[in-house]
């Protein structure tokens, strides 16, 4: 059997893939990766308003349905080949900490969703669980081993989301034991690219310092705040190699119901992460550091043996080259907002 498997190499064009959480940003990517690998059936699904979708991809049928009603669910799946949940609620380390309950919530989307793609017939079930569902008592320093995939027990998850991730991981896990469902699950490190938040509180790391400088250099104020003493440490994915990644895995035998890690293996602080992005814009900031801010685990890295062992891939955008990219779709976003045109938040 061809290695590195593909949607487009087991699907028919025309096979329904449906997608939850669609408009949001890894959702939405992930939307417009499957219509350009030319599959005519999407069926996109998020509980926003369409206009406050991330990214709205032509040709697409999109659904405007809350996710944690069963009913709703039982419409996603209709007629399904293959299901991708990626729907839930979260942002970055200032919503997590802040709103653990409605992160717990999201436990009912994938409840709801894996029984109804089962009973929809569908072939494959992807999950986006996270990083965070790893053993915080391994992630106190800033220079932490790297995370492999084992490492998610003993169980101490990080509160709210990163439990919510660990169970829902372990229903994927059942499905597959219990009833012969093929799911997939890959545990996200830090994504980000265009098309993300990049304002409002729902924000992470790269997308936020992108944002603060620009900031500065519109007003003039040549300084910046950073959340904890800058000295935590974290790997970052550049968007196109998530989409990938989640391809390849939804289709990898070897990798049914097998959490997995898709991350970088770059490790960098977040000063290093701010040095980055200041070399991008041509600015040099003086550095401010809110210690009573949110900034979750000390150090926190992915350890892809065993994603090359298996896929013999891995993501491999760049820290610089995504962040480039990152930082002046942003600069776009900030300036059309000046203007009064409509920009994603």
């Amino acid at each position: 059997m061809k290695d590195n498997l593909r949607a487009k190499d087991v699907l028919n064009k025309n096979d329904l893939i449906v997608i939850a959480g669609a408009g949001g940003f890894i959702a939405g990517s992930l939307v417009r990766y499957f219509k350009e690998q030319g599959f005519t059936r999407i069926r996109a699904i998020d509980k926003k308003p369409l206009p406050k979708w991330y990214q709205i991809t032509p040709g697409v049928e999109n659904l405007c349905i809350d996710l944690v009603h069963e009913d709703n669910c039982k419409r996603a799946c209709e007629d399904a080949i293959e299901v991708y949940n990626l729907a839930a609620d979260m942002g970055g380390m200032g919503f997590i900490e802040k709103f653990r309950i409605e992160c717990l919530r999201s436990i009912l989307i994938n409840t709801h969703m894996i029984e109804c793609a089962y009973r929809a017939g569908a072939n494959r079930y992807f999950y986006s669980s996270s990083a965070c569902a790893y053993n915080t008592e391994l992630q106190k320093s800033p220079d932490v081993g790297a995370l492999k995939e084992s490492d998610a027990y003993p169980a101490m998850a990080e509160r709210g989301y990163g439990w919510e991730k660990l169970i829902s991981e372990m229903f994927c896990q059942e499905y597959w034991a219990e009833r012969g469902m093929m799911t997939s699950i890959a545990r996200f490190h830090n994504v980000y690219g265009p098309f993300g938040t990049w304002d409002g509180g729902r924000e992470k790391a790269p997308a936020a310092i992108c944002r603060k400088v620009i900031e500065a250099q519109d007003t003039g104020i040549q300084d910046i705040t950073i959340w904890g003493d800058g000295n935590q440490t974290r790997s970052f994915m550049y968007i196109d190699d998530c989409v990938d990644g989640i391809d390849q895995i939804t289709h990898c035998e070897k990798l049914i119901a097998t959490p997995i890690n898709l991350g970088s293996n770059q490790l960098v602080s977040i000063n290093e992460l701010l040095s980055i992005v200041e070399k991008i814009a041509g600015i040099k900031l003086e550095r401010e550091y809110d210690l009573a801010a949110p900034q979750g685990v000390a150090g926190r890295n992915s350890d892809n043996t065993f994603i090359k062992k298996i896929l013999n891939w891995e993501p491999s955008t760049t820290l610089q080259t995504g962040l480039e990219k990152t930082y002046y779709w942003i600069k776009q976003q900030y300036s059309d907002r000046k203007a009064g045109k409509r920009t994603i938040s």
